[in-house]
Order: C-alpha cells, then structure tokens, then sequence
C-alpha cells in the first residue's frame, strides 16, 4: 500500500482538507506526488517556473497520479549584489531545504518532482529531497538567452567597474543593463546557477539532457511533462527509486568531473559537501582538488570562455560532456530513469538525441549571425582547453583547512607569486579602495570577516570583477578572502579561505606589509614574511602565535533573525557551510 493510502486511513481530517483545497474525491486515492519549485516573482529563474509546475502536474495526471504544488521562492544574488542582502544568500539555501522537510513530511507523498533553477534554490532542493528520500527527480529550470551583441548579465560587473573609471559613459551603462537579460532562465553562463543545473544531471537525478535547455522553450515543458510521468512510475515501484539509493561516492565523482569539464563555479564546493553531508557521505576541498588534477577542461562557454551557455545544450549538453569523459566516470552509477548512466547515453545515442542538438544550433547560428560549430563549444577530449580540471585547493598556514581557486580564470602571472598583505574588515572597504586606486600592483588584497560566521559568506563580484577589468591590477594582484565568489567571478580570486577570521583562523592575524605567497601547481597558500622581510616557517609562526594572544573575535554583526541563526551554527566553508546541528 501506498504511504499515502496507509496515512489516510490514521488521519480522518486529511481528506476532507484536501477536498477543500480543490483535489476531488477520485485523486485521493491516486499516487500523491509532492512538487516543490521556486516559483515566485523574485527573479527571471524562477518567474516562470509556474509553466513548469503545471507541466509536471499534467504529466502526474497523464500516469495516473496526482500532483499538489508546493513553493519556497529564492532570492537573487545578481539582485542583493553589493547591498547588505546578499548576506541572506547562502543562509536561504538552508531555510529551502527546512521548508522542503517541513512541508513533505507535514503531510502525506508518495514521490516528489523539485523544479529550481539557480544558485541557492537548486542547492537548497536537492538537500531537501535528500531528507525526505522519496522517489524524486529533478527539473532544472533553464536557461535564458542571450542578448544583442550576445550580452549576458556576468558582463554587467565589468561595465560598472568601467563607468565608475570614467571610461565608458552612462548611456552605455544603461544600454548594458536594459539588454542583459532579455527574458526568464538562468543566466546564460556558467555560473553557479548553471553549474548546480548541469550537477544535478550528472548527480543522475534529473532526465538525461534536461540541464541547461532554453527557458522558455518546448523543450523543458516535454521534460517537465516527461518528470512528472516518472515520478508516478518511481512512487508505485514497489521499492522505489530513492535519493539515498541514486546518490553514491561514485555518483559525486561523477559530478564532479562534470563540474572540471565544464569549469563550474568554485560555490559548488560549498553545496555539493552540503547535499553529500544530508546522505552521511564525506565530499571535501581534498576531493574536488584530487579529481580535477588531470581532468579534462573542454567547454568554452562564459564566464571562463568566449561563448553564452544557452549554446550549451545545442552542443549535446551534459550527455556530450560526458561522451567525451565517460572513460572516467562510473558509468555503473544509477540514475532517475532506472538505468545506469551508462546506458542512458547508450539511449540518447539511439534516440536521435544528438542530430536534435545539431538542428538547435543551426538554429541559433542563424539568429546570432555566427557560425559554430558543436567542436566549438564544446571541445573533443583530444582537443582540451585544459587538462588540469578548472578548480585547485590550496593549503598552508593561510588556509589550515584550504582555499579554492578557479585556475582556468586565473592570469598565469598570479599562479605563483609573492605579493604584499593589504588586508581589509568588510568588502566594502576593499572595493572603494581598488576603484580609487590605493591597491599597488604586487598587493595580495585580503577581505577576510566574511565568511559565513563573520557575515553570512556573500559574494565578492563587485570587488573581483573591478580587479579583473582593470588592465593593470588584473594582472599583478591577488584577490583572497574567507567570504566566496559569484560564479560569475574571473581573474586572480582564492576564496573560503578556512578557517574563517571570525572563527580565529589565520587570515585574521596577518597585517600590512606581510609576504603571502601563492602557489597554484604546488597547491599552497602561504604567509612566508613579515613586514615586507621574508622568514623561516619558524619564524613565522612564532610571530603568528604572538599575534593569536591578541586577537578578540569581532562583535556579532547580526544580533536577532535568521542570520544570528546561521553565523552561530554554520560549518566551516569547506565543510560546506551548512547548519552543523
């Protein structure tokens, strides 16, 4: 019997309730299929999630099951950038995934669809189907087009940063931000909302090919019409397929490997330990380091490459990534459909899958008067951008616990180098600073109490994206700080530097004039001087010692609400920052 029909029978109220709520007296006895989305008004990746929603449910009506919406809208990171909002961003990532378990487990379902399509709303679903281990599958939401010129909002950070130099004017600006985003989705590069996209297909969670296809397009309605049939299907087996059954070591392997070729965002190492730490599996800065040392780098899609992701998926998407690695990857790993991942290619193989792809581009070719083909965006093994993965975990006595760099958008220059400590209390002390020029080439430009006890872990893309368009310091500085980085960020950025200032680790006592130095290749972070003089490691630590003896955490910044809440209770960043209770 069905979960849904065992509780009904203890529960006299629940039918008549229902009934109430619109469901008619037939569905009650139907599979019960909970449908979780972000749908709400607060930004174009989740504004159309409605169609979506209503697609899964005709999908659940078509099977035979019954589907009832439920919703935790997300907030926008591009929004709340460079306001105090964006402290709110990771700690909502947490408050999706309790609002998840609170509403699926309040009352009863016998399966779930989870449809989300950016940066904390995805990640918060996915550790919330993780705890309720239904029969889930994923929709990921898309992706948006791109503009004239093909504009895309991660671009936006570099005019600002150029209108507030004086060198471009006010008409120029606003031409940029009126064209950024010309309709719903994702925004269209591979950034954290498109990185979690394309990891919860590689997780084996979402329908093959369902990552990153357009927004607004037929496409993802027959994905979400075709999700909510499986779901039906998972519920009646009579031991359904699970989370806990799909997600495995291998599994996360699998996805991050994925997460190398396509050169994600460095927030997935925040939330995949946090989606691992809801199974009781152990993802660390160690294991994404180990995977991408050799791992082929091979999509050229922005922010680190030349070309819009919403020309992903006419390239073949996820399935073509993977074509290209299966060597790689546990081809064994079990998925959503019920088969392997490897035979889910076998399928796509076999299902015309890869001409569709082919006529897709053909199609965006023509409409932005290019002309690409699927080699050049996403590149043959033998042909790699790269063969070094994308991201690296740096350790030393700067980051006992590490710090993550994005190498692939990191200018050769500051792979290894010895630079100067210039640290800053707040990001917004550091970024009037880099526009006013009081940053010097040959500076290692520390923000540090913003990590996730120190300020919730906002995003430093007004700071980095002002380092990274300035000819001059993009080259010859360095950006490290606790806090994290949009995924839209580029250039020399290490972040989650562990443990945290507010937490007393070691980024807290360095002082101005310190040496710090940075070795991409050997995986170190390092300060190896004091007051411009280099010194032994011996040396060194005694002076750090001294300073440790003196140094008092800051005042909470927050004294009541959600984020006293989270600064109290959040895990280190490389732990994954979630609330370790």
């Amino acid at each position: 019997m069905l979960n849904s029909q065992k509780l009904r029978e203890l529960a006299p109220e629940l039918d008549p309730l229902r009934l109430g709520s619109g469901w008619r007296v037939e569905d009650l006895s139907k599979p019960q299929i909970y449908v979780a989305s972000t749908f709400g008004d607060s930004h174009p990746g989740s504004a159309h999630l409605d169609t979506l929603v209503n697609a899964v449910c005709e999908g659940i009506a078509e099977a035979g099951g019954h589907g009832a919406r439920y919703f935790c809208t997300d907030m926008c990171d591009g929004e709340s950038q460079g306001t105090d909002g964006i402290n709110y961003s990771l700690a909502s990532r947490e408050m999706i995934a309790n609002m998840i378990e609170i509403q699926a487990n309040a009352t009863p379902f016998d399966g779930a669809v989870f449809l989300a399509s950016c940066d904390k709303g995805l990640p918060g679903n996915l550790m919330g189907l993780c705890r309720l281990n239904l029969p889930a599958l994923v929709v990921p939401g898309g992706v948006m087009p791109a503009g004239p010129d093909l504009l895309t909002l991660e671009q936006l950070g570099m005019y600002s940063a150029k209108f507030e130099r004086g060198e471009i004017g006010e008409e120029k600006l606003n031409w940029a931000k009126q064209n950024a985003c010309p309709g719903c989705g994702a925004c269209s590069f591979i950034g954290t909302a498109l990185t979690m996209q394309i990891v919860s297909e590689a997780l084996g969670l979402a329908l093959p090919g369902s990552a990153v296809l357009p927004a607004e397009g037929d496409a993802l309605r027959q994905t979400a019409k075709a999700a909510g049939r499986r779901a039906v299907e998972m519920a009646r087996q009579s031991a359904g397929l699970t989370p806990r059954e799909i997600l495995t070591v291998e599994s996360f392997e699998n996805a991050i490997l994925v997460h190398a070729a396509v050169s994600g965002s460095t927030n997935a190492l925040l939330h995949l330990p946090a989606i691992a730490h809801e199974l009781g599996i152990t993802i660390t800065g160690e294991t994404f380091d180990r995977l991408h040392r050799n791992a082929k780098y091979l999509v050229d899609v922005r922010p680190t490459g030349k070309w819009p992701a919403s020309l992903f998926s006419c390239a073949g998407g996820v399935p073509m990534v993977m074509e290209e690695i299966r060597e790689c990857l546990h081809l064994d790993a079990r998925t959503v459909t019920g088969r392997t991942l490897g035979e889910n290619l076998e399928a796509l193989r076999q299902s015309g899958y890869y001409e569709q792809c082919e006529e897709a581009l053909e199609r965006a070719n023509a409409r932005y008067g290019i002309h690409l083909s699927r080699r050049d965006i996403i590149r043959p093994a033998d042909e790699a951008i790269g063969n070094d993965g994308s991201i690296a975990v740096l350790y030393g006595n700067l980051a006992p616990e590490g710090a993550v760099i994005k190498h692939t958008a990191c200018p050769k220059e500051m792979q290894h180098a010895v630079l100067r400590a210039k640290p800053f209390d707040s990001e917004e002390e550091c970024i009037h600073a880099v526009l006013h020029h009081e940053v010097e080439p040959g500076d290692a430009v520390l923000i540090r109490y913003e990590g996730p006890r120190g300020s919730g872990m906002p995003e430093m893309f007004y700071t980095t994206e002002a380092i990274a368009s300035d000819p001059l310091l993009g080259r010859s500085i360095a950006l490290i700080t606790d806090g994290r980085f949009s995924g839209a960020s580029t250039g020399p950025s290490i972040g989650h530097c562990s443990p945290e200032a507010q937490a007393g680790g070691p980024i807290a006592l360095v002082e101005e004039g310190d040496l710090i130095e940075i070795d991409v290749q050997a995986r170190t972070l390092n300060i190896v001087g004091i007051d411009g003089v280099r010194l032994i490691p011996e040396m060194v630590d005694a002076v750090l010692e001294i300073r440790k003896k003196k140094w008092k955490p800051h005042r909470p910044k927050f004294t009541g609400g959600v984020l006293r809440l989270f600064a109290k209770l959040a895990a280190s960043p490389m732990k994954g920052a979630y609330l370790d209770v």
